[in-house]
């Protein structure tokens, strides 16, 4: 498979956080990412598989790189860990603080319209799935 036959990975919204998630993971920093449950089914997608592949797209389009996934666990949003939340590499130091910054990006007004949802809110409950990917290419 080619990087333009692959499945796309869209990590943020095309933008700034987007562009620094990519720089992320072409450093090596980010191996792992966090996404709502309900955003597969908003998707009609299937939830990610070890050994699924997927060209990384940029905020232009195009296919920038391919990750692997290793590892995809379910869980709650009270239970990510710290380990989790380091590797997204991004800087965070505490969940609390992962948190935080991960609240405003879900409740943010694009991220609702995206859902379809204006008032969704995430809650200690709501299920996340875990994905640990590496970079092929």
């Amino acid at each position: 498979m080619t990087e333009t036959s692959l499945p796309h990975a869209e990590f943020a919204f095309p933008g700034p956080l987007r562009d620094s998630l990519i720089a992320s993971i072409l450093s090596g920093r980010k191996t792992t990412t966090t996404s709502l449950l309900v955003e597969y089914a908003v998707e009609g997608e299937e939830l990610p598989a070890v050994g699924r592949r997927q060209s990384v797209i940029d905020s232009t389009e195009r296919p920038i790189a391919v990750i692997e996934t290793v590892q995809v666990d379910q869980a709650q949003l009270d239970q990510v860990t710290l380990t989790h939340v380091i590797d997204e590499g991004e800087g965070h130091a505490t969940v609390a603080q992962w948190r935080a910054d991960h609240e405003r990006f879900w409740h943010s007004e694009e991220m609702r319209s995206y859902l379809g949802d204006p008032t969704f809110t995430v809650r200690n409950e709501t299920v996340v799935i875990l994905e640990r990917f590496r970079l092929i290419s």
